[in-house]
């Protein structure tokens, strides 16, 4: 997690697959740009993106696609809270993870 994506500085040249989200009625969720599924359950999602960590968190989630080599995951149910875990909110991110490894 070496890298800060300030808003604008995100160069579309490079060899970097796209990462974007598209939510529809805070039901279902598309993501692109996944390089590895961390975890999951019915209540989080970890997601390592090409920008950087991504949580999810919701009720009732449930993963609808997987496509690993498109790097493409759908999921669906209620979504609550959308971030992302950069090194520069460590408070937040050591929070997140102490809860997750218990």
């Amino acid at each position: 997690m070496d890298n800060y994506y300030e808003y604008g500085t995100y160069d579309k040249t490079s060899n970097t697959p796209e990462h974007d989200l598209v939510m529809k009625s805070r039901k279902s969720l598309e993501i692109t740009g996944v390089k590895h599924v961390d975890s999951f359950d019915n209540e989080e999602f970890l997601l390592e993106t090409t920008m950087g960590f991504l949580a999810i968190r919701g009720q009732h989630l449930k993963m609808k696609n997987l496509n690993v080599e498109q790097g493409r995951v759908s999921i669906e149910g209620k979504i609550f809270d959308l971030s992302y875990l950069d090194h520069h909110e460590g408070e937040k991110a050591k929070g997140f993870f102490s809860k997750l490894f218990k």
